[in-house]
């Protein structure tokens, strides 16, 4: 029940009339980058986090949080009303959700989605409000093998669960270590890879990559394919929700599938995107009339959408407890944190109580400001995409450059950011994974930090990280989704006879 008293507590601060007018003002900012295509939940915080350094971290993350919700909510307007997946987990709600609106039903699969949204994200957070506490008080037992553990699962959890080839996955995260090792080294003090130059001594800024990496590179992608924007009109009106909500209730099983799913693989950094195509793809196999899927089913809008939710929610779980984030966007904020002063980890519980009771409490009530926001204003957002995109994109750059140089206030982080966009471009066009990379950037030195004072604790052994039974299970966990890939290639083989050996005639 300590639970329950500091959640109130933390309603007391999310309730002050600042903290409110913040979380609506991210709400409705995050519905907007949901809603444009070329932005994205990572990279629309990436460039707003600047704007926060003045604000108290608690106000900052509140109303960063919240434009996470309503970039959630958004991705679902493109995908239903002009088949245009605004995020990538959005993908699998476009296969029901625009036959529903070409025949007439925009306004119904909206509703679904957004309450399918809303209930996902709901149980995400009830299971971080009482399983957050209980991971971090467990957590704070955990020295440096322990911590290195955990980030070493979280690395091969990308590689193992990765729905690309894994070779890509890793190669992307060794280039986000190169990069996390420039400049000066933490252990000892000497600088690394800077090349005799001033600018390279700070290392890249996580930001200025983020920016670079998510949005330039989005936005050359779109532009090479000539992006247009035709779709479906629709107005929700009361009558609609109610008719829906109505009916809603008679899924409630395929809705807590599908947000248990969701939850599992926001813990574990698969990410919301294999979570909507999982959870997809279960009620496809598990539906009386699977061949009904794909033209109009309701079924087909709820599944991807509660679990998308869910695993976007949940992946805070690990950022909050273990300081080791669960997605791309989660990676920001944990960047932010670190930014504002803050060590995300068990010990955010014990000394900023107030900030993450305060974070919690503001989850719940982000989430029904979102509700409410996409239910009432979706005409107005689906009329943003009528703008050209030509505008679109101008608008976007002049604000991801104007993010960049409020870094750091260097002219060199425009050029970095830059830099960093072809960088993404070109590993998009080669099918290369940047979420993986994000987070080797992000957590690069603080692995590297562990790695090292384990070895320095054991004089040199690797012994120390099966040294007890907690970090020998975690690195156990680890290497056996680093090799899954491996595994399965082996498997296949095996099932198609590639390594039997031929009969004799």
């Amino acid at each position: 029940m300590e639970e329950l008293g500091l959640l109130m507590q933390g309603f007391a601060v999310a309730l002050e009339p600042q903290n409110m007018l913040l979380m609506l003002v991210g709400v409705v900012l995050g519905v907007l980058i949901g809603v444009l295509p070329g932005l994205g939940g990572a990279n629309g915080i990436a460039i707003l986090l600047p704007l926060t350094f003045a604000m108290p971290p608690v106000s900052a993350i509140i109303m960063l949080s919240c434009i996470y919700w309503g970039a959630l909510f958004g991705g679902a307007i493109t995908s239903i009303l002009f088949n245009i997946p605004g995020e990538p987990w959005s993908v699998a709600t476009t296969f029901d959700g625009y036959p529903m609106a070409q025949q007439g039903r925009a306004a119904e699969a909206l509703t679904a989605a957004f309450t399918s949204s809303f209930v996902g994200a709901f149980v995400a957070i009830v299971m971080i409000t009482f399983v957050a506490p209980v991971i971090a008080g467990f957590a704070l037992r955990f020295g440096p093998p322990e911590f290195f553990a955990v980030m070493f699962l979280s690395f091969a959890s990308f590689v193992g669960m990765s729905r690309g080839p894994a070779l890509k996955t890793l190669m992307a995260m060794m280039l986000g270590f190169l990069l996390a090792a420039v400049g000066m080294d933490t252990v000892t003090g000497q600088l690394r890879m800077t090349f005799g130059s001033t600018e390279m001594i700070r290392g890249f800024d996580f930001l200025v990559a983020v920016i670079g990496l998510f949005g330039i590179s989005e936005i050359l992608c779109s532009i090479e394919d000539g992006l247009r924007f035709k779709g479906q009109r629709a107005k929700i009106d009361l009558k609609v929700v109610l008719r829906v909500w109505k009916t809603l209730p008679r899924h409630w099983f395929l809705a807590a599938r599908s947000a248990l799913i969701g939850c599992w693989m926001g813990i574990t950094p698969a990410g919301a995107t294999p979570a909507s195509f999982m959870s997809y793809g279960v009620a496809r196999r598990m539906a009386k009339d699977p061949s009904s899927f794909g033209k109009g089913r309701i079924e087909g809008v709820i599944a991807p959408e509660t679990a998308a939710h869910a695993a976007g929610t949940s992946a805070l779980l690990p950022m909050l407890t273990l300081g080791v984030p669960g997605s791309p966007t989660a990676a920001v904020l944990l960047g932010g944190l670190i930014m504002w002063g803050l060590q995300p980890g068990p010990m955010l519980f014990v000394e900023q109580k107030e900030f993450v009771w305060g974070l919690i409490a503001s989850m719940y009530l982000g989430n029904i400001a979102g509700l409410i926001v996409v239910l009432v204003a979706v005409p107005w957002f689906a009329a943003i995409l009528r703008v050209p995109f030509s505008i679109i994109a101008a608008l976007i750059l002049v604000v991801c450059a104007i993010g960049a140089f409020t870094v750091s206030n260097a002219e060199f982080d425009i050029t970095l950011m830059l830099v960093f966009g072809v960088v993404g471009y070109v590993l998009k066009k080669l099918d290369y994974p940047l979420a993986p990379l994000v987070l080797a950037l992000v957590l690069g030195d603080r692995t590297e930090e562990a790695f090292r004072q384990s070895l320095l604790i054991s004089q040199g052994s690797l012994g120390v990280f099966f040294s007890n039974w907690l970090v020998s299970t975690i690195m156990a966990l680890g290497i056996a989704l680093l090799l899954w890939p491996a595994l399965s290639w082996a498997r296949g083989l095996l099932a198609g006879g590639v390594l039997r050996r031929p009969r004799p005639a």
